[in-house]
């Protein structure tokens, strides 16, 4: 099969793309490519729209349209609500395009309000790449315009039985692409299983991920 890729500002001038629905063409490393109208948009995805995309062969993706002195970049969501979120993110200092997908892949739009709402640095921070200092900003610029917490989210709040020791888990877990609360998740069900150390706790959580 042959891959036609075009330059979209060749193709759209100023119009900004917002949204997509075709076949998946090619996915690797969070990037997936759609084919629309025998176009091939490369599009960065947060992880649940690339899970999806995966999993469907295709399907539809809420865009936003990054216009740089280098050229465009198209970044997806799953749905409006996390296109939102991320334009929300971005406004933060320090908080680019790329950490923000990075963001949004290590933890649900909901759950990232959880943890602004309750001041959660320590849960923000186990994002990688993302430090205490970035964290605590996050939170103060965006406490007061996230909203309140979706109903039925409330149990979603920081996890105060993981200890210290597991929540070091949990971070590496986060690093290798899962998302906290997969992680989470994860770690409790190892504990469970008999896992005595953090090795033990990676290790056990990983197959059951698998």
């Amino acid at each position: 099969m042959v891959f036609a890729f075009y330059r979209l500002n060749s193709l759209y001038g100023d119009y900004m793309i917002g949204y997509l629905k075709g076949n998946l063409l090619r996915a690797e490393d969070g990037v997936a490519i759609i084919e629309t109208n025998g176009v091939g948009f490369e599009v960065v995805c947060s992880s649940a729209v690339y899970s999806a995309l995966l999993k469907n062969g295709g399907g539809e993706v809420y865009t936003y349209t990054a216009l740089k002195e280098d050229g465009i970049s198209l970044y997806g969501f799953i749905s409006p609500e996390e296109k939102k979120t991320f334009m929300q993110l971005v406004t933060v200092s320090g908080i680019g395009m790329k950490m923000g997908i990075t963001i949004l892949s290590s933890m649900s739009a909901n759950d990232l309000k959880v943890k602004i709402a309750t001041g959660d640095v320590k849960g923000l921070s186990a994002v990688k790449g993302l430090g205490k200092k970035t964290a605590e900003r996050l939170i103060l610029e965006l406490k007061d315009k996230m909203g309140e917490i979706p109903t039925g989210v409330s149990a979603a709040l920081p996890d105060t039985d993981i200890s210290e020791a597991d929540d070091d888990a949990v971070t590496a877990l986060i690093g290798l692409g899962f998302s906290r609360t997969e992680s989470v998740a994860a770690v409790k069900k190892a504990k469970l299983s008999g896992a005595t150390n953090i090795q033990q706790t990676i290790s056990y959580a990983l197959k059951s991920m698998r």
